[in-house]
């Protein structure tokens, strides 16, 4: 049987006007800002008036460590949104936008597949409403204003060495992760080391996503730092007096992005911070102001539990004053084999035994989701080579954890195929079972919440830190920073920092290579191994068969 592509399935969907859909919110025209017929901003009046409404039902889902099989958790997200209105409920989704670098590079968009999508897919994998450019713009412009000040007399008396505001690009480029500037002589200023990261990796984009409003904005991009004196005091983005310019430049790209998916449900899709360097969930101000709208607000959070549902309680959560009332954890049967050690061209042919030896890895997860005080539901994203015993294999390990397996098959048949889930998540969400909190208190040291992380999702023996990195939080302890959460930055392909040790790996460190301080974001970020803030493009990227064909319609993207 041949199915159709994502984009084929997008390009025949029969979109309502977005002026419809947000009436159907109750959102009035007037605060929506239209970007063509599909796609609109919700306006702050707007969003201010609807704050003293009660909070809907908050759904996060989140996924097994990601393997190269893949495991679909936007596709489900989307799915199990559309599941919840079929059955009645009314239900809103929350994801985030896709970044250009990743889209020509391999990883393809990020609006579900299949029949479980948002539209309009093209535009949202491209420009979108241009937060992006936005977020780009503003810390470019702040990087300007920092070697402008350095270059005019540095009153600050910034240590050239010591500049941390690194660049930022929105695409895959690994030239730039390392460059010398200011060239060219006396005229171009003072030459210096600097980089580039890829712009999901911003910390202007992490404040997007977790500032309630542009005062708030404002507040936290001025209290970035940017640099050190020779003195090794902290200089912050308000000492170069960039934050009121920067505020103006993100002024729409903090409103929410309203959309749809294929069934024409309600869906914000807004912000993107990296899932390991940053928190990886969609922003504050679209989850809050959708839970005022909806009975139940379905969101993501990005990569597997160890990293996205850890980082989306233990950060998103305790800074919003959100608490999830189910957790579902996305796994397939083909990951499940992967795990059990079977190789991605022979995921085709049954094996049970494979299966059940990968299964583990799905067992840690949903015993750490669990606690967090929240109930888990896993959903198994079907793929037609699933077989019917490889199915039960994973339904009876799931119930000898205590949790329960439901079969989705969403990406196939949209929320008609997503119904049981639906079903499931509102039964246990409206028995109010959960009792949520995160796994460390604000007051706890720094390095203890590192210690405590480590050992209790990730199950390390302990965390290294060498007396550098204890020492310099120490010093951010004195600071007052010390109460802020800590934001892990590691593989996303294993508990560990080793990302070919799959399953549920015990007796193995987790090594602290470096701490950085988003004092504006509001967390600490704990570098473990090897991560990388500005991916390069593989060997054939994707970019080489994105192309226009001859009705003006985008070929190649995915």
């Amino acid at each position: 049987m041949s199915y159709k592509s994502d984009i084929q399935i997008a390009r025949e969907a029969k979109k309502q006007p977005i002026m419809q859909i947000g009436n159907a919110l109750g959102i009035p025209a007037e605060d929506l800002l239209p970007y063509g017929h599909d796609k609109a901003k919700v306006s702050q009046k707007f969003i201010n008036s609807v704050k003293d409404r009660p909070d809907g039902k908050l759904i996060l889902v989140t996924a097994i460590n990601p393997t190269p099989a893949g495991e679909g958790k936007t596709t489900t997200t989307v799915g199990l949104g559309d599941g919840l209105n079929r059955i009645g409920k009314k239900a809103m989704i929350c994801i985030r936008e896709a970044s250009l670098g990743p889209n020509f590079g391999m990883k393809g968009g990020a609006a579900g597949g299949g029949y479980a999508q948002i539209v309009p897919m093209e535009e949202m994998n491209l420009h979108f409403t241009g937060d992006f450019h936005a977020i780009t713009s503003a810390h470019s412009l702040l990087s300007a204003m920092i070697d402008n000040h350095i270059y005019w007399g540095n009153e600050q008396d910034i240590d050239i060495r010591r500049v941390v505001w690194r660049r930022v690009v929105d695409m895959n480029d690994r030239a730039l992760r390392q460059i010398t500037c200011s060239l060219g002589g006396v005229a171009n200023g003072f030459p210096r080391e600097a980089g580039f990261d890829i712009t999901v990796a911003s910390e202007v984009m992490a404040i997007l996503c977790l500032a309630n409003d542009l005062k708030d904005l404002e507040k936290r991009l001025g209290d970035m730092i940017v640099a050190y004196r020779r003195d090794r005091s902290p200089v912050y983005c308000r000492d170069i007096g960039a934050e009121g310019a920067m505020t103006v430049l993100l002024k729409d790209a903090m409103q929410p992005n309203l959309v749809q998916t294929l069934e024409n449900n309600p869906a914000f899709v807004h912000g993107g911070p990296f899932a390991n360097i940053a928190h990886g969930c969609n922003s504050v101000i679209a989850t809050t102001t959708a839970l005022k709208l909806a009975d139940y607000v379905v969101t993501e959070a990005g990569f597997g539990a160890d990293l996205g549902a850890e980082k989306f309680m233990n950060i998103k959560c305790r800074k919003a004053g959100l608490a999830p009332s189910v957790v579902v954890c996305v796994a397939t049967v083909r990951a499940m084999k992967m795990n059990g050690g079977v190789a991605k061209a022979d995921l085709g042919a049954e094996s049970v035994e494979a299966v059940k030896k990968g299964c583990p890895n799905l067992g840690r997860h949903i015993e750490n989701l669990k606690s967090f005080g929240v109930p888990v539901v896993v959903a198994i994203n079907h793929f037609v080579t699933d077989t019917e015993a490889e199915i039960q294999a994973v339904k009876d390990y799931v119930a000898g954890q205590g949790a329960v397996a439901v079969l989705s098959r969403h990406w196939e048949l949209g929320s008609e195929g997503s119904e049981e889930l639906a079903r499931k998540v509102a039964e246990i969400a409206e028995a109010g079972q959960a009792n949520f909190a995160p796994i460390y208190p604000d007051e706890m040291s720094l390095a203890d919440k590192i210690q405590t992380i480590c050992k209790r999702i990730y199950r390390a023996d302990e965390a290294l830190m060498d007396k550098k990195i204890r020492d310099q939080l120490k010093l951010w302890e004195e600071q007052g920073y010390g109460h802020l959460p800590v934001c892990m930055a590691k593989t996303q392909y294993s508990f560990s920092t080793d990302p070919n040790l799959r399953g549920a790996p015990t007796g193995h460190s987790v090594p602290v290579r470096e701490v950085r301080l988003s004092a504006g974001a509001g967390f600490v970020v704990v570098v473990c191994g090897e991560i990388m803030t500005m991916p390069g493009l593989p060997r054939q990227p994707s970019a080489l068969s994105i192309r226009l064909n001859d009705d003006g319609q985008i070929e190649g993207l995915f």
